[in-house]
């Protein structure tokens, strides 16, 4: 069973608001999940963006896939690490 972390599309036509969920990949967009870590609100200004890091840590350790968007999302907050090494990194580790 592949887990994935996703957005389910809330609100009005033209007005959306996505739930940040953790679902079976099977499972339709706007399906059944499993559990809801928090939420994504891309129309107000500043952007709104509210996640439990415990729980989304909690399920990337078991193994749960983030979607593009979801992974940029986490990138912003700090709970998934930036994986690209910098120059003087490689450098480094070439040495």
């Amino acid at each position: 069973m592949a887990i994935k972390i996703r957005l389910k599309r809330m609100g009005a036509k033209k007005k959306p608001f996505y739930r940040v969920v953790v679902a079976d990949s099977r499972m339709p967009r706007d399906g059944r999940f499993i559990e809801e870590i928090g939420y994504y609100n891309p129309l107000t200004d500043p952007i709104e963006v509210k996640i439990n890091e415990e729980k989304a840590s909690d399920w990337l350790k078991k193994g749960a896939i983030p979607t593009d968007t979801v992974k940029y999302l986490f990138k912003n907050l700090g709970i998934l690490p930036d994986n690209k090494k910098t120059e003087e990194q490689e450098i480094k580790s070439e040495e």
